[in-house]
């Protein structure tokens, strides 16, 4: 990994020093807020890179982002190059469409090595989408990440750990397994989750961000900011307006595509709203 050209892509420069909590959170926020969760890539052209290192080339590149297999892994491999003690895990997230369990379709990361104490265990997730913003100690207990609170507690589902997300994100919660696994674990879900017609990440151009104060979440056409105090939501009726918020608030500028890639990617885009239209009004 080009680990220099990595930092500044996540906006941090002249980063130095050995593996600390306050470094670990600085990467962990830098991470989430300048490398955007997404399924762009899947919308013209479905599948893409799992390998850490090609991962992070295209992020780099293009100013990609990634989903969870891809954000999680090259940030495994930023970490690992910096001198900090990086194990993956099999996790699976529950949804209001999607019950809890653990299928190796979500990748965790547990992060030790710290000079301030090498043994603690963290939790680190930059590929939740609207999950963690900052690392979270591998033990039972809530943190108020904002604008979220989030609790860790021992799984019902797995010999490992849960995490109940706040009411208001998207997730209900996530559980991992306990046990490291290599990245070839999640191979076959990735192949799955990237190509299939029938995979959320497939079917529905999204993107999400964790700001400094919010979490902005792109969903065909229609565009939400959940803040501490409240949630504004806007619909992106036009391609510019569409364009432009990818680029100027998601960090996707998406310089590879053609004016006729643009063109499919926002027609696309607005027939999946026509779809949950539809949907909506039906129920």
């Amino acid at each position: 990994m080009d680990t220099t050209a990595f930092l500044q892509r996540i906006g941090l420069t002249g980063y130095d020093g050995p593996p600390r909590l306050e470094a670990l959170a600085q990467l962990h926020e830098a991470f989430v807020d300048q490398v955007p969760y997404e399924s762009i890539q899947y919308q013209l052209t479905t599948g893409g890179p799992l390998e850490p290192e090609d991962v992070a080339k295209r992020m780099i590149a293009r100013e990609a982002g990634g989903y969870c297999f891809q954000m999680n892994g090259s940030f495994a491999l930023l970490l690992t190059e910096l001198g900090y003690g990086v194990q993956m895990h099999r996790g699976g997230v529950q949804t209001a469409n999607r019950p809890g369990g653990v299928d190796a379709s979500h990748m965790v990361l547990t992060v030790t090595g710290l000079i301030e104490d090498p043994d603690r265990v963290w939790l680190v997730d930059v590929g939740l989408g609207d999950g963690l913003r900052q690392p979270m100690p591998l033990e039972a207990g809530e943190v108020y990440q904002h604008p979220f609170r989030l609790r860790l507690r021992a799984s019902e589902l797995t010999d490992g750990w849960r995490l109940d997300h706040d009411p208001r994100a998207n997730l209900i919660g996530m559980d991992f397994e306990s046990a490291p696994v290599g990245l070839d674990a999640f191979a076959a879900q990735h192949a799955r989750l990237s190509t299939e017609p029938d995979s959320p990440f497939v079917r529905l151009a999204s993107a999400f961000r964790r700001t400094p104060t919010s979490v902005v979440v792109l969903r065909s056409v229609g565009l939400s900011e959940t803040s501490a105090d409240r949630v504004d939501n806007t619909l992106l009726e036009t391609p510019t307006d569409y364009f432009d918020v990818l680029a100027d608030v998601f960090h996707l500028p998406l310089p590879h595509y053609t004016a006729t890639d643009r063109d499919h990617l926002w027609r696309r885009a607005w027939s999946q709203y026509e779809d949950f239209l539809a949907r909506t009004t039906r129920s």
